[in-house]
């Protein structure tokens, strides 16, 4: 088990990202969350399989149809089992 920190740049607010991020992740099976963040990127954290979180992660590098991801930061963690489901934080 491991966790990702990433970090999207680009039109990624306001085209559904979170949402279909969320989608995407609880597919997976992953726990964590995704939310806005005030300098127009979108932040998720999640945790599960390496193999899990790498579909995840190349999701991100696409994005829902109408978004355009310019930039994609992303750390691998250790896990660390604190979160329940896959939630939208607002």
């Amino acid at each position: 088990m491991k966790r990702v920190h990433i970090i999207i740049s680009g039109y990624v607010q306001g085209v559904c990202f979170r949402y279909f991020t969320k989608v995407k992740a609880r597919n997976l099976g992953l726990k964590g969350f995704v939310r806005n963040i005030p300098n127009g990127n979108v932040e998720v954290i999640a945790e599960g399989n390496e193999k899990e979180l790498d579909e995840l992660v190349e999701f991100c590098r696409k994005g829902p149809v109408l978004s355009c991801v310019a930039n994609l930061k992303v750390e691998y963690e250790e896990f660390k089992g604190e979160f329940n489901d896959f939630t939208v934080k607002f």
